[in-house]
């Protein structure tokens, strides 16, 4: 009886033990499954965050803060300090290898800026300060607010793609910096500062005719290299002179590439841009094409044609012309004051029948950048052509020929081969 007693005892104790052990191995496995789900839910909001993908597939269809979800990472303040965590693992272990910047440090540049003192602009998410490097070299250091909801996204935005976009009208992004909570990207500095300074700042003189023009083709150029150069193509969404800028030898580059996107085709977003330049067709249905961009470049023209701000009514004064011109000539009444009258009245009406076709309200309608960039180019070869022709029939033209003509008895083989020299070169030029 005894014995049975002591078995029974022993029996009971190993159950219990059992019992405890596969408890506890319940709640262990509970507790791992629980975990894994939250990081896959993680994973999938960190995934979201992403404003362009390394590999070129679309882009993320997060494009402002009205379509970010109840527990998106960045409303919420626990799930934002997870996010802050992964993309610092992000940037240190994807972001040198996949955008080829080098990641400049937080007290050099603090020390380039005298302690971000020197100031020389104020972007959409905050200021521009002039950098003089340890190396000699003169930069822009862009610094993305700290309160901006949008900054991070931006800044991550602009170095993934100005990363893999090179082109002489696109400005050069050279480094990064995220260290202390703060985002900066690091520019070759633009001398001449922005287009809207020239336009408009009394400080600089007014651009000439012909520079304006020279200006219109270079940001068509930069654009067109958006459109059908880059793979896959890109959209800015934010042209307009704060963001074309100069460098020394006044040679346009398209910047601030926060806004910009992968091309989308049915896609849908909330409206971002800045208001003046901004397609119809976009704000109604809240699709951004590459025509997008033309209605934008187009309001840029008529802004280089008039010095009229958009935001200051240009697109009612250029629809009042328009009424008068028919869209082709007599686009004079809304050329620049500043040039005093010295532009070329056959360009003038070239240049703003252009812009008017892109702000044409069908967005089929528009011409296409690469469009542009012909009708812009022929404009200024046909500049180059009659300068060369009225140059030809100059005094000191004149003096030359008959100079040639005094050393014809002299040398009569040589000078005749110079003259057929000169009609070939004219023959090449007329075709």
């Amino acid at each position: 009886m005894k014995e049975e007693s002591i078995g029974l005892i022993i029996g009971g104790s190993i159950g219990v033990v059992i019992g405890v052990v596969l408890a506890i191995s319940a709640l262990f496995c509970f507790r791992y499954h629980r975990k894994r789900s939250q990081i896959g839910n993680s994973s999938s909001r960190r995934a979201a965050a992403i404003p362009i993908r390394t590999n070129g597939a679309d882009s993320c269809t997060i494009l402002s803060d009205s379509t970010l979800g109840p527990e998106s990472p960045v409303r919420s303040g626990s799930g934002r300090n997870s996010t802050s965590l992964w993309l610092d693992g992000f940037k240190k272990s994807n972001m040198v290898s996949a955008s080829g910047l080098p990641e400049y440090l937080y007290k050099d540049l603090q020390k380039a800026t005298h302690n971000f003192t020197t100031v020389i602009g104020q972007g959409a998410f905050g200021p521009v300060y002039k950098a003089q490097m340890s190396t000699g070299e003169t930069v822009a250091v862009k610094v993305l607010a700290t309160n901006s909801k949008q900054g991070e996204k931006e800044f991550y935005t602009e170095v993934m793609l100005l990363g893999r976009l090179h082109h002489r009208n696109l400005v050069n992004l050279i480094g990064y910096c995220a260290e202390k909570g703060q985002h900066m990207l690091v520019y070759v500095f633009m001398s001449k500062g922005s287009l809207a300074s020239h336009l408009y700042g009394v400080e600089n003189e007014a651009l000439s005719w012909d520079l304006r023009v020279h200006i219109a083709l270079e940001v068509a150029r930069g654009l067109e290299y958006l459109h059908d150069g880059a793979v896959p193509p890109i959209i800015h969404r934010d042209i307009k002179s704060s963001n074309i800028l100069l460098d020394q030898s006044m040679r346009a580059r398209v910047a601030d590439f926060g806004l910009s996107r992968e091309e989308m085709v049915d896609k849908h977003a909330a409206i971002r841009g800045t208001f003046g330049y901004l397609d119809p067709e976009y704000i109604s249905s809240g699709k951004f094409t590459k025509k997008s961009d033309v209605y934008s470049f187009g309001v840029l023209l008529f802004e280089i044609v008039a010095g009229r701000n958009p935001q200051q009514g240009l697109m009612e004064y250029v629809e009042l012309a328009a009424m008068n011109t028919e869209g082709k000539v007599g686009w004079e009444e809304i050329v620049d004051s500043r040039l005093e009258g010295n532009f070329d009245v056959q360009e003038l009406n070239e240049v703003a029948a252009l812009a008017y076709k892109c702000v044409n309200h069908a967005p089929r309608k528009r011409p296409s950048m690469r469009d542009i960039v012909q009708v812009l180019t022929r404009i200024l070869k046909s500049r180059h052509h009659k300068n060369h022709h009225n140059k030809a029939l100059s005094p000191t033209a004149e003096e030359v020929y008959i100079d040639l003509d005094q050393t014809e008895t002299k040398n009569s083989v040589t000078n005749n081969h110079r003259r057929q020299e000169s009609t070939d070169s004219a023959t090449d030029n007329e075709v």
